[in-house]
């Protein structure tokens, strides 16, 4: 009789937990990313994040960029500010936080790809119908990948990015989040790709 009543019990145990499981993977299905804005861009040293073109910056930071191009070299850092929304709080669905254990993306821009990375800390979204923002620290040789243009091609390329009216539009980030859940983390089962318009 023990034996049977705890049976009945293991196999309550276990349906609660897959129940669990199946409704906690389908709140991690809902999860949405989008590219924000670009913030803190660096040229050469230079923030140009409140100028818009070349003629904007002084003699001597246009000098010096000049000498870094003819050197082949032309460092850019920025901030790309992720946004991930985790609508679990509408449309009849349990609010839940979801945790991005790891986040290795690989940037493109003009279709190019120029950087790769990952997030350091875990990172949380909460279920509050809003959006979480995750901010990108990416640092890369511009000339490695643009080598073949002009000091005005590449000026207007990274004014266009993160100038005082930049935009993310020429830029997608392909990414595979690792999520992590009661049950142990889960990964994405293929990269997804984020762009600036919709969340997806």
């Amino acid at each position: 009789m023990k034996k049977r009543i705890v049976l009945v019990f293991a196999l309550i145990a276990i349906t609660f937990a897959g129940c669990s499981f199946v409704k906690t993977a389908v709140n991690l299905t809902r999860l949405q990313f989008r590219l924000g804005k670009v913030s803190n861009f660096s040229l050469m040293g230079i923030n140009i994040s409140n100028k818009s073109k070349l003629s904007d910056l002084g003699t001597m930071d246009v000098l010096q960029l000049g000498s870094a191009v003819a050197r082949g070299i032309l460092p850019v850092s920025f901030i790309l500010n992720v946004q991930a929304k985790n609508p679990n709080s509408k449309g009849g669905y349990e609010a839940t936080d979801i945790y991005i254990k790891s986040f290795p993306w690989k940037l493109y821009i003009n279709n190019k790809e120029t950087a790769y990375g990952d997030i350091n800390t875990p990172f949380k979204v909460p279920g509050t119908g809003g959006y979480a923002v995750i901010p990108l620290r990416i640092e890369f040789n511009l000339l490695r990948f643009f080598k073949d243009n002009s000091l005005n091609d590449l000026a207007n390329l990274v004014f266009s990015i993160g100038g005082k009216r930049g935009n993310t539009s020429n830029l997608k980030l392909v990414a595979k989040p690792v999520l992590g859940t009661p049950f142990g983390n889960i990964s994405y089962p293929e990269p997804i790709t984020i762009v600036n318009k919709t969340f997806k």
